[in-house]
């Protein structure tokens, strides 16, 4: 049974983007290294292109050949897709390319682009009577394209704050969360500032999750406790290897990227899950160029889809039904 989560006001969204520290434009959300590459890491404690040990398959399926969910057009919304866009009959996507399972990364094959973004953008593009050009970029370039006209959407697991608010539209289309990674049966719960003093703990480079875990950090210094380790590994294999072999205690990220490894490996488990926005809140969104009217439209489609059930069922291949919204938003500088 999905699991949805109330609306969010959009008031709260912008108290939470202004409660995070500002780092760059692009890195200030919550990406991670591949689920699927390997490579060596590059810190003192990479090891080779290992996952760790534990791997167990996983009941998702990652093959190229999966079959597609679709939905169909709704005429009354596709009259709302702005002229220029509904002339050339497409929609240009821009997602992540390397980016971590189950969001959008490379299926079994090597060669077909698989994952939840892809799946949302796809029937998103069928609701709208489109059909969905994907288009490759990375986490750091897609500000960039987008506002350079690239792209008439970016799918990226792009979180909404009050930073992205002053550049570009929003349509929210899941909740955003973060947990921890740990060894099963580990004798700790890793989940709040308490729980991470004097342990240490693996996290992306310049995301959120490594600026609330420096904010835990800090108050734990600030009340005379130890605070924690922070570990950054250039690769999700390094990370694993790291966590298998006890040199990590955890490993914070997004809570879909956590799940999708759990779900393949029988010696790790999630932990605590966190809101993205910590202390407040935020939402996975559609992310526009500033004034697109195509945000009204996107937002209506999913509404659509949330209606009919196929928005679920993109959920429920990639085992993200926690993090289901019950409706989608338009989100603005104007309208935060």
């Amino acid at each position: 049974m999905t699991r949805t989560l109330p609306a969010l006001s959009r008031r709260s969204l912008a108290l939470g983007g202004l409660a995070l520290p500002v780092v760059a434009l692009a890195a200030c959300s919550d990406p991670v290294a591949t689920a699927t590459g390997g490579g060596s890491g590059s810190g003192s404690d990479a090891g080779g292109a290992s996952d760790g040990g534990g791997a167990t398959g996983g009941s998702i399926d990652t093959s190229g050949t999966q079959e597609l969910i679709r939905s169909t057009a709704d005429d009354a919304i596709a009259a709302l897709v702005p002229k220029e866009i509904a002339d050339t009959g497409k929609v240009r996507v821009g997602t992540n390319g390397s980016g971590s399972a189950p969001l959008a990364f490379l299926a079994d094959d090597n060669t077909t682009y698989i994952g939840s973004e892809i799946d949302i953008a796809r029937i998103v593009a069928d609701k709208l009577g489109l059909e969905m050009e994907l288009l490759q970029t990375t986490w750091e370039n897609w500000p960039l394209k987008l506002e350079a006209g690239e792209f008439d959407v970016v799918h990226s697991n792009i979180g909404i704050n009050a930073e992205r608010l002053e550049k570009f539209d929003f349509a929210s289309y899941r909740a955003a969360f973060m947990a921890f990674l740990a060894k099963k049966g580990a004798e700790f719960q890793l989940s709040d500032a308490e729980s991470i003093s004097g342990r240490i703990i693996a996290v992306g480079a310049a995301t959120n999750q490594e600026n609330i875990l420096k904010e835990w950090n800090a108050q734990l210094e600030k009340d005379g406790k130890e605070p924690a380790e922070l570990k950054n590994y250039s690769t999700e294999a390094d990370t694993l290897l790291a966590l298998g072999s006890g040199r990590i205690d955890g490993y914070l990220a997004p809570f879909a990227s956590v799940s999708f490894v759990a779900d393949r490996r029988d010696d790790v488990e999630v932990q605590g899950k966190i809101d993205a926005g910590w202390p407040d809140k935020t939402l996975v969104a559609a992310t526009f160029q500033r004034g697109s009217a195509l945000a009204e439209a996107y937002a209506a489609a999913l509404n659509a889809l949330i209606e009919e059930g196929t928005y679920a069922k993109v959920l429920d291949r990639w085992h993200l039904t926690e993090e289901a919204l019950t409706e989608s938003t338009v989100h603005t500088k104007e309208n935060p």
